[in-house]
């Protein structure tokens, strides 16, 4: 009987799979993070025989040169992916063994990217589940523009065509079983559900149910924003990862901090946005470590510069640090763990700003406040509706656009309050008045503010 274990990094939006039979396994697109792949292989008692990689991944550095190194597998990488090490190249229709009556099958579903490989798992010559990386996803399919603006079109009629090959080899019962899809930036839209099967999606995916031309110009329509790192992922991937180091950063104490900011470098505060609003130090910015703490850092910080990593405890450093690793940010400069009243220099005080919700900013704007709305909000969120004459200024984009900000106290929102908050942090740490909004949109409308959509326009 074979098994599949799935393994979640939430913070990306990506799944990992440890899949075999009672000896031995394989394992379906690792992150760097190797060490719980290698744990659940333990506990299950198997030797990890093969690492499979879908594609060079675009929005993650991958563990699989380091696991497969560590574990002696045989390290799977489709052919026509270009790489600068030793790797099994794999071709259509190849075959790897994983365990007694258990074979690995590769299918090439191009249109994540030109070499996108899909793995059919077979028991016993019996299609049982199919590893879809950034091809066939729950409900979508993987972007088809990560690689390269030309080839985004082709692309995305090499998706259409590969979800329906899928569709038609495999029998409607096979598990569906994606590596996007699950907030990540690499689908191509909002995905549902945490399972699925061949015919599941030929019930429900767009990619199944519409002709090809409606379903590539639905797809290139709907295409969102690009988190900035992917650029170095691509590259990364390609080259060679280095293997992981988690080992606990240096500690700062405040002097430290304070000369790090002053020398222009990024100081992040890794507490919820509650405690960052009520208390920090001037100059830090705020991603909690509970949000998605790796794709907006990694995608709003200059590549390269020192990182310094504020936090209450060891253990949200530790996490902080290897959720960065996944994409790059290898190693913090230094951290410290307390509070602000130990981060500030002598002399100094931590500062604060208010937070809020769409009622209160209805109530400034009727009392005739000098009220400025920032909207950090993605522009496909945006055009779903905004609130009239606020500014749009995505969350991604603030930092390098403070410039554009109007004059007053910046009311800053998003869709729900995490945005918001690294938003407000950005503009406080430059000196501007600012209020959080702490409040879902769908407040805004009934908080009397007005709306616009761009179907009114």
């Amino acid at each position: 009987m074979f098994f599949v274990d799935v393994l979640d990094t939430s913070g990306l939006g990506n799944r990992s799979y440890l899949a075999g039979g009672a000896r031995s396994a394989v394992v379906v697109d690792p992150p760097r993070d190797i060490d719980r792949l290698i744990a659940e292989a333990a506990r299950r008692g198997v030797r990890i025989v093969a690492v499979a990689e879908t594609h060079v991944h675009n929005d993650y550095v991958t563990g699989g040169l380091e696991l497969a190194r560590v574990t002696g597998a045989r390290y799977l990488v489709p052919a026509g992916a270009e790489v600068a090490y030793d790797r099994v190249a794999v071709a259509d229709g190849d075959t790897e063994p994983v365990d007694d009556r258990l074979v690995l099958r590769a299918v090439a579903t191009p249109g994540h990217t030109p070499h996108h490989t899909s793995y059919v798992l077979h028991e016993s010559g019996r299609a049982v589940a199919a590893f879809t990386g950034g091809s066939l996803l729950i409900g979508s399919v993987g972007r088809p523009d990560l690689v390269e603006p030309r080839l985004t079109e082709q692309l995305a009629h090499a998706q259409h065509a590969s979800a329906h090959r899928l569709a038609a080899e495999l029998d409607d019962e096979v598990a569906v079983l994606p590596t996007h899809g699950f907030g990540s930036f690499c689908s191509a839209a909002r995905t549902g559900g945490a399972h699925s099967t061949i015919g599941a999606e030929k019930a429900a995916n767009p990619a199944l149910a519409q002709d090809v031309e409606t379903f590539v110009e639905e797809l290139l329509a709907g295409l969102d924003d690009v988190p900035a790192y992917y650029a170095h992922m691509g590259p990364v991937n390609a080259g060679g990862p280095a293997p992981v180091d988690l080992t606990e950063p240096r500690r700062a104490d405040a002097a430290e901090i304070a000369r790090r900011l002053a020398a222009g470098e990024w100081v992040v505060d890794l507490r919820g946005r509650v405690a960052f609003a009520a208390g920090h130090v001037a100059g830090a910015f705020n991603f909690a470590v509970d949000g998605q703490l790796a794709t907006y850092l990694a995608w709003m910080i200059p590549w390269g510069k020192p990182v310094t990593l504020l936090a209450e405890s060891a253990r949200d450093v530790a996490r902080a640090q290897r959720e960065l690793a996944r994409v790059g940010i290898d190693r913090p400069a230094a951290a410290a763990v307390g509070s602000p009243d130990d981060w500030v220099a002598d002399g100094s005080r931590p500062v604060s700003f208010p937070r809020a919700a769409f009622a209160d900013l209805a109530a400034a704007r009727r009392r005739g406040e000098d009220v400025v709305v920032v909207d950090v909000r993605r522009a496909a969120e945006r055009a779903e509706g905004w609130i009239q004459d606020s500014v749009h200024l995505p969350v991604h984009e603030i930092h390098r656009r403070l410039d554009e900000v109007p004059p007053g106290t910046v009311w800053v929102h998003c869709a729900g309050g995490m945005r918001a908050a690294i938003a407000a942090s950005v503009l406080d740490a430059a000196g501007r008045r600012v209020v959080a909004v702490d409040d879902g949109f769908a407040s805004a409308a009934s908080a009397g503010l007005p709306l616009v959509s761009r179907t009114r326009d």
